[in-house]
């Protein structure tokens, strides 16, 4: 039987820059959607699949943001603190690797927001299909045409058996992450503490052929801009 994680890290440090005016005063992860704010959209849903404690980095108006997480029960909130430097996603988790234990975690951006469907958990879907022993990564990956606020040409392929593959330069690819993941801490292991892309730590476990992809059932929006937002909170709204 799997195990399900019960730790998460919550990508949170970002400046927000896309988001701009609504960052002028907040740090994204403080934007509401639909009255409640991005990072809460994410730490319930990892409450909701039996997350217990969720580590949550900070860096853009990381006092407001820590004041409203004291305000949280659950999960449990551990903060990485990153004021002094932005480390970028994979400098992040590398800077967190010691808050975050050896067991499988949940890596979650807080810009990622779905309605589940008919009851299913997609977090939980995703923790039911990781395999350690096969896997280094697995990444929530959705149809391109089966999202809000995404409008790139994709980014990986899958092949029979679950595994990923980055589409080339002049490619489209069918794909789009999701910004969430399943990360085994192992491969950050020995990792710098300094600003890098968590892309440096797939193009390892991608070479490896360590790198799955699960696609989920619910309707994907990036709320990554205001115009975005907007539209999201329609949706939202009209399907409540």
């Amino acid at each position: 039987m799997t195990q399900l994680p019960t730790r998460a890290m919550v990508m949170a440090a970002g400046l927000g820059t896309r988001m701009r005016p609504l960052t002028n005063d907040r740090c994204k992860a403080l934007v509401e959607l639909d009255g409640k704010p991005l990072i809460d959209w994410t730490l319930d849903k990892l409450a909701q699949a039996g997350v217990e404690t969720a580590v949550v980095n900070v860096h853009h108006f990381a006092d407001r943001l820590e004041a409203h997480l004291a305000s949280r029960s659950s999960p449990k909130i551990v903060i990485s603190d990153e004021r002094d430097q932005l480390l970028e996603t994979g400098g992040g988790l590398a800077k967190a690797a010691p808050l975050l234990g050896d067991a499988p975690i949940f890596v979650a951006n807080i810009d990622s927001v779905w309605r589940e469907t008919e009851g299913k958990s997609e977090l939980s879907r995703l923790a039911q299909a990781f395999d350690p022993e096969r896997m280094d990564a697995l990444l929530l990956i959705t149809p391109t045409g089966n999202t809000l606020g995404f409008d790139g040409p994709g980014d990986f392929f899958m092949g029979e058996d679950g595994r990923l593959t980055r589409r080339g330069e002049r490619q489209s690819a069918p794909y789009a992450y999701t910004g969430v993941q399943i990360l085994h801490p192992r491969v950050l292991k020995g990792l710098p503490v300094e600003p890098f892309s968590t892309n440096l730590i797939w193009n390892t476990a991608l070479q490896a052929g360590r790198v799955h992809g699960c696609v989920m059932d619910a309707f994907w929006m990036h709320v990554g801009d205001p115009d975005a937002r907007h539209a999201a909170e329609n949706r939202l709204r009209s399907r409540a």
